[in-house]
């Protein structure tokens, strides 16, 4: 496939998957008010897994089609960015309050799951069904801490319903817009994988280089805008909870479910990218343990300085470690 075509398939590929995650979860979530599930069951699953959508279905694509390192790399660079990246620039336009629970908590989760998945990977080199039940059991866990946080909170919102009064939309079109919103993901997924692996035949990359960085940017485009946008609207909670929650989606839902799926196979390269995942991490961690419990400007620029540094190893070693 020609260089310059691949390219244009990975980008309609990354337009579909974004434009699809956004019109599938609008149409279920105002599908779910109709039929009066309560907000926040719909927040913790439908908008959830919505956003984790361009991340499964590439992965899921990937692994079909035999492209293990790109199912892997995608979910890995997809974490390593959202925070490096996402979190780092929207700690640059305004300082980020984290909550108690997420700092005592969904934060350390994050590295549990990290640990977990580099060790099923170790322990025979691929992430079967069984892998994937472990990962999809610790997604359980995680949506029922969810819930239970919910209804101690009561911080259910009645924007949706009171959007809904004013712009009935009719129940077939909000059908509608699932189907073709699932349809969109699908075909971007295919899209964006076929154009990724032939990116990476044409100029000699490894389809592990492409999936930690191009592929795991055009999928974590929602959550860059979701952060940005909330960072410049002063809504905090919204910018370092839409990060954590999407990495641990990524890891226990994309990854699970993909295992379940087809088997992935995990190689030596892997391990130091999800050391890093680690690092960086606990390295949030750290930075928002302070008197303010806030990820500070300077916060911000420690993380975006570990990403370009995780950035300049991919591109001194693009094989991965031992590889």
């Amino acid at each position: 496939m020609n260089l310059w075509l691949a390219i244009l398939l990975l980008v309609v590929g990354f337009v579909l998957l974004i434009w699809g995650a956004d019109f599938f979860v609008d149409g279920a979530s105002r599908v779910a008010a109709r039929l009066k599930i309560p907000q926040i069951v719909i927040g913790l699953t439908i908008v959830a897994f919505g956003t984790s959508a361009p991340e499964a279905a590439v992965s899921i694509s990937a692994g079909l089609k035999g492209s293990a390192d790109l199912a892997v790399s995608n979910v890995v660079g997809s974490n390593i960015l959202n925070i490096g990246i996402i979190l780092g620039i929207s700690a640059l336009i305004t300082p980020l309050a984290v909550q108690k629970a997420t700092r005592k908590f969904e934060m350390p989760y994050v590295m549990i799951v990290t640990v977990i998945l580099m060790l099923l990977g170790m322990f025979d080199g691929k992430l079967g069904w069984v892998d994937g039940l472990i990962l999809w059991a610790g997604m359980i866990l995680f949506l029922v801490y969810l819930l239970n946080v919910a209804k101690k909170g009561k911080n259910e919102v009645q924007e949706e319903e009171q959007g809904d009064k004013k712009k009935k939309a009719p129940l077939i079109w909000l059908i509608a817009k699932i189907l073709i919103g699932g349809a969109a993901i699908v075909l971007g997924s295919d899209f964006a994988v076929d154009g990724a692996t032939a990116i990476a035949t044409s100029v000699g990359w490894s389809e592990r280089l492409i999936g930690l960085t191009i592929v795991a940017l055009g999928t974590s485009l929602p959550e860059l805008v979701t952060s940005v946008v909330a960072a410049m609207k002063k809504n905090a909670d919204i910018a370092i909870g839409n990060i954590v929650g999407s990495n641990i989606f990524n890891i226990l839902f994309v990854l699970g479910t993909t295992a379940l799926i087809t088997p992935v196979t995990y190689t030596e390269a892997f391990i130091i990218d999800n050391i890093v995942a680690f690092v960086i991490a606990a390295l949030l961690l750290v930075l928002v343990l302070n008197k303010g419990c806030k990820l500070k400007r300077v916060g911000g620029g420690i993380l975006l300085v570990s990403y370009v540094i995780y950035f300049i190893y991919l591109m001194i070693n693009p094989f991965g470690y031992g590889v």
